[in-house]
């Protein structure tokens, strides 16, 4: 049994955060884009690299909504991926790694073990 299934990260401040936009964090060996919408109070975390172009740039995308989902724009070649679960709307066989986030007394926690696609 993995006993750091549920081990959380502290990664940041709330305040080091842009709204409603991305920031990349490395949390332990991963680079980790994280999305804060104040609106909902909540903290989104997916894997920063871009699967298409295989840089690092997801957390410079933008965000917005595809039916109501809450998704980034790749800024590279503009694939969008849900920042629920990770996955390509344009192709949902490619997805990213989308990870448990959230804030405790103004601090953001990420799991990496917990993935929303598994």
């Amino acid at each position: 049994m993995n006993n750091h299934i549920n081990k959380w990260i502290d990664v940041c401040s709330i305040n080091d955060l842009v709204e409603n936009s991305g920031v990349c964090a490395l949390v332990e060996s991963t680079q980790v884009a994280l999305f804060y919408i104040p609106n909902d109070n909540a903290i989104y975390a997916i894997n920063n690299l871009d699967p298409f172009s295989l840089i690092n740039v997801l957390s410079r995308g933008l965000i917005g909504d595809i039916k109501g989902e809450i998704m980034v724009s790749s800024p590279i070649y503009k694939q969008h991926f849900s920042l629920e679960t990770g996955i390509c709307f344009e192709d949902n066989a490619i997805k990213v790694d989308s990870y448990s986030a959230c804030i405790e007394a103004d601090r953001v926690k990420v799991n990496l073990n917990k993935c929303y696609n598994e």
